[in-house]
């Protein structure tokens, strides 16, 4: 049994990517041989870090609670909105945060747009911070462009045919990523 974990990483107001990430919950649930476990950047509320939690003397039971659910995945899903051609700076705290937990951490990229683009931007910047910290990025994305047409706000998408083969395909990447990894550290 493979575990997920979901990262919602939008902290605004009226955020839409929560949706597709509430959608993957479901996927995920529903499918043979996963678990999944949504962590939400929202409810943590979590401060500007100032360190890396390796360095903290005392950190917060809830910042380690949150590394001690990123170490016990097999995968992660980051489900993260373009903004202004970039991720939002409550994903850049939690990665900085858990720079060498991330290495060689199977991880599929969700990236979630207002537009027609479909956060095709924010996939460069995020694959280049990835890459740097030695996280192990999936060749299939999932992009989501128009996210208020594209799912409801409990996540259902408008078109359920056409988004559980994309969020097949998506998971089906990231879950035999999980069966390498696991069968070369056996």
């Amino acid at each position: 049994m493979s575990h997920i974990t979901i990262l919602s990483c939008s902290v605004r107001t009226g955020r839409a990517s929560h949706r597709v990430a509430l959608h993957l919950e479901r996927s995920i649930t529903a499918t043979e041989g996963l678990t999944a476990e949504l962590i939400d950047l929202q409810e943590l509320a979590f401060p500007l870090f100032e360190e890396r939690l390796k360095f903290m003397p005392q950190p917060d039971p809830a910042v380690v609670d949150f590394a001690q659910r990123i170490r016990r995945s097999d995968g992660v899903v980051l489900v993260c909105p373009e903004y202004n051609g970039s991720f939002p700076a409550s994903l850049k705290n939690v990665i900085d945060l858990l720079t060498e937990d991330w290495k060689g951490k199977p991880v599929s990229l969700c990236v979630v747009s207002g537009g027609a683009f479909g956060g095709s931007q924010v996939l460069t910047q995020l694959l280049f911070t990835l890459w740097k910290i030695k996280a192990w990025v999936m060749t299939a994305s999932m992009q989501v462009p128009k996210v208020q047409e594209a799912f409801s706000a409990d996540g259902t998408p408008t078109d359920v045919e056409g988004w559980e083969r994309r969020t097949k395909v998506f998971l089906d990447d990231l879950k035999w990523a999980m069966d390498a990894k696991r069968s070369t550290v056996a």
